[in-house]
């Protein structure tokens, strides 16, 4: 025992004093979580924090304790705490009401610590929420594409392709071609010499 205790402390040497968060592979590789918005990633780490042993099942997310650990909205931490219960990643066990009853949270990843105050019906419920990000493994992540979709338009002039031909001020060249090529004087080869003429009068 003297030995393992020796490696355990070499072994925790190389960082910081202090407790650490434990935060599973399982809940930061699964489908769900690649599915939550930042503040709720920023979110369910402030709820790891919480836990030390024995009270989850208590954690918070009031304003009085997220305030001055940097929060500054608590519609952003609504919004935050509402996709964490529907991901799986928290349940909660209290409801909270005005004026000074907070609501109170578990971590799914871990076991619920029991607690005489929770609300009825929690232990019951839990049994379908304990590890409930995981069973959401059929959840995809949607392929980002352009709003109007892919392959619906071709890259083109815009008044379409081969439709029209550019042509000069005064119309297209084919007027010229249209024309006879003959001199004014009509074809050399159908008017007779000036000497053939002669010769003849003669």
């Amino acid at each position: 025992m003297g030995k393992d205790k020796a490696q355990r402390a070499n072994k925790g040497a190389g960082r910081d004093p202090g407790g650490f968060i434990a935060l599973p592979w399982s809940v930061v590789d699964c489908p769900a979580y690649r599915l939550l918005s930042h503040p709720a990633r920023t979110l369910l780490i402030e709820f790891a924090r919480q836990y030390v042993k024995n009270n989850n099942g208590r954690l918070l997310a009031t304003n009085k304790y997220l305030f001055p650990r940097g929060w500054k909205s608590s519609d952003v931490i609504q919004r935050a705490k509402n996709e964490l219960i529907k991901y799986g990643f928290i349940y909660e066990t209290v409801k909270g009401c005005r004026p000074n009853k907070a609501s109170w949270y578990a971590i799914t990843w871990q076991n619920l610590d029991k607690h005489n105050n929770y609300d009825a019906g929690v232990f019951e419920g839990w049994r379908e929420a304990r590890s409930s990000y995981t069973k959401l493994s059929h959840l995809k992540i949607k392929e980002l594409i352009p709003s109007k979709g892919t392959n619906s338009t071709v890259i083109e002039p815009s008044d379409g392709v081969m439709k029209s031909f550019p042509t000069l001020p005064n119309g297209a060249i084919s007027d010229t071609f249209n024309q006879s090529l003959t001199p004014s004087d009509g074809d050399h080869l159908e008017i007779p010499s000036k000497h053939y003429l002669i010769e003849r009068s003669m």
